[in-house]
């Protein structure tokens, strides 16, 4: 698990050393372990390491044996014992023990193709100097990240922005995607918030040679007819089992000590559960809590750290972090990143890094199972258009209509009976849109009325679901969030985060063998009528304590409602009103006073703005 960055000149000027060891600085935090840089002319490699695998012998850039061969890495090939022996057997010689050496000479044997025979996460370069040519590659699932742009006649490349930025490219923000920010909470792949610099999709590949660079597909998200999805309860359980249960014994490959992310939800319970049985020693599990009871899950990862008797670590998030988790989001993701739950991502890494350097987590399970709420609706929105239309229109309305004279909870959940009737009675796409927001579509569009050249949310989802093969609004949403969701929120904070704090995460849910099982399994064995994760419940979840198995849904976020509707954060709300970043004042004091009165839940966008006011001041648009 390491920092990249390269140059590659298309002209003839070589590569300038301060200019690539300003690039790989820039990303330290992601390898503290470790510098080094490697240049061949125009073409220059700049790597930050943080040894897992391999501790003495990993350093890059690497080379192959003749130097025909060069690549930085960044991520983990889990089944590189596998592949190293195939390799053997095709007459290849190993120097090292690393991981990095197998996905040299799988290239040097299979072209790109050495893509598909990896098992893990993985951004890397290759630069091939007998074709002149630069590889980079990213893994299926998106689980690494990797930005790249052209400018000054050049290829710049790197884990994070910020190290294009530090090679001297001008940082120009795009406002038109203010709007797509405000919905989803975060910039989708392939754009950024700024010109010119990109992501590197998942499952994709850029080829730079002869001056041209060419992005290729190698891995997708597999699309399979709705008649032909797997209903054999009993079999696919036991192949679920059998796959996650390889997928943790791949993941506990390490030359550095372990834990594990512990929640108070199935996912990372059963993960937890399986690593017990892959080592002789109680397993580190550490969880993150709040002094709010709605949002606190300690009482239950207690239960499972005593289940399993591991070694079990708490940390309390309270809301005087806030100031501090602002900068260090804007620092970390280089642009706003609006999922509130970054801030005890943040703190459970930084806690859990003074333990160990690496942390298997329980992320991915949700998209894996189809296990979202969500899905849950769109279930009953199935259900719902059965019913009459004028019964269609009246539900929401009397739900509105109850929610005006009360406030609190009560409040919350009435206007959410009143916001999901109405999603239900409407086509997919806007019931998306609708999940997607923190607050109503039509509060996003009258903030960001008047600005110039807006993309609307509207065509970018369209043109996401327009690649989509599936009838079935279930499927639709399951290929949305692999496609979307998974990789430019739930990966993205991850990521940001353990690096930020020098930890390794790995995801048993997210190995490629399960998500392309998973992804043919029938939504009524995935959800039989409204039960949640039915068949990780009949298989590996069996073990876990009942207490945990009945307990309701409720995802790792932040009481953000309650922290601004208290004086704490006062400061930081006078301060988002005093600022002028191109959206209406008038409707942001409306926001934040609706959430201090209690009518609605506002607290996460709120959050949303903050991090765009602040940042469009520092990006110097504001």
């Amino acid at each position: 698990m390491c920092g990249i960055t390269g140059i590659m000149h298309f002209g003839q000027k070589v590569v300038h050393h301060d200019r690539l060891r300003a690039m790989t600085a820039a990303v330290t935090h992601r390898g503290p372990d470790g510098e080094g840089t490697y240049v061949d002319d125009r073409l220059g490699f700049g790597h930050r390491r943080l040894s897992i695998i391999d501790l003495s012998g990993g350093h890059q850039p690497m080379l192959n044996v003749d130097g025909t061969l060069a690549i930085t890495f960044n991520g983990e090939i889990y089944n590189y014992i596998e592949l190293r022996e195939e390799l053997k057997r095709l007459g290849y010689r190993f120097q090292t023990e690393s991981d990095t050496e197998v996905i040299l000479h799988a290239y040097d044997a299979w072209d790109t193709a050495c893509q598909t025979k990896f098992n893990g996460m993985w951004a890397f370069a290759i630069w091939d100097r007998r074709r002149r040519r630069l590889f980079l590659s990213r893994d299926r699932i998106g689980e690494k990240p990797l930005y790249y742009a052209t400018f000054d006649n050049s290829l710049l490349f790197g884990s994070e922005i910020k190290s294009i930025f530090a090679y001297g490219m001008p940082c120009i923000p795009r406002t038109e995607l203010q709007e797509i920010y405000l919905t989803l909470g975060y910039i989708p792949a392939p754009n950024t918030f700024y010109k010119n610099v990109l992501q590197l999709r998942p499952g994709h590949y850029l080829l730079a040679e002869d001056g041209r660079t060419s992005v290729h597909e190698y891995w997708r998200f597999p699309q399979v007819h709705e008649s032909d999805m797997l209903t054999d309860g009993v079999k696919v359980c036991a192949e679920f089992s059998e796959l996650l249960h390889d997928s943790v014994r791949l993941r506990m490959r390490s030359d550095v000590p372990f834990g594990a992310f512990l929640s108070g939800g199935l996912d990372s319970a059963s993960i937890v559960s399986l690593m017990t049985e892959y080592t002789d020693h109680p397993v580190e599990t550490f969880t993150i809590g709040f002094d709010e009871p709605d949002f606190d899950e300690r009482a239950l990862a207690r239960d499972v750290a005593h289940c399993f008797h591991t070694n079990h670590h708490e940390y309390v998030v309270r809301p005087e972090i806030l100031e501090d988790s602002v900068i260090g989001v804007l620092r970390h993701y280089d642009e706003p990143f609006g999922d509130s739950s970054a801030i005890p991502t943040g703190h459970i890494c930084r806690y859990t890094r003074q333990y160990v350097k690496m942390a298997l987590t329980g992320d991915g399970g949700d998209e894996v199972l189809s296990g979202y709420t969500v899905y849950q609706g769109e279930k009953f929105a199935h259900q719902y258009q059965k019913l009459p239309e004028f019964v269609q229109k009246a539900i929401p309305c009397i739900a509105s209509w109850v929610s005006r004279p009360i406030t609190g909870n009560l409040r919350y959940t009435t206007n959410r009976i009143a916001s999901v009737c109405s999603a239900a009675a409407t086509t997919f796409a806007s019931r998306l849109i609708n999940k997607l927001a923190y607050v109503r579509p039509a509060i996003i569009k009258e903030i960001a009325k008047g600005l110039p050249g807006m993309w609307p949310v509207e065509d970018f989802i369209n043109g996401i679901l327009g690649e989509c093969c599936y009838a079935d609004s279930f499927y639709k949403l399951m290929y949305f969030q692999f496609t979307v969701t998974l990789p430019d929120q739930m990966l993205r904070k991850v990521d940001r985060m353990s690096m930020a704090n020098s930890l390794e995460t790995r995801i048993p849910f997210l190995d490629h063998r399960l998500v392309e099982f998973m992804a043919t399994v029938s939504k009524d064995l995935k959800m039989p009528g409204y039960r949640r994760k039915h068949v990780l419940r009949r298989s590996v979840a069996r073990s876990l304590p009942p207490s945990l198995l009945s307990a309701p849904k409720k995802g790792f976020s932040v009481p953000l409602r309650e922290w601004f509707k208290g004086n704490t954060l006062d400061n930081q709300l006078e301060q988002l009103q005093r600022l002028d970043f191109g959206l209406r004042n008038d409707v942001i004091r409306r926001v934040i006073d609706d959430n201090k009165q209690g009518r609605s839940d506002n607290g996460n966008f709120i959050w949303m703005l903050i991090l765009l006011a602040r940042w469009s001041h520092t990006a110097g648009y504001g």
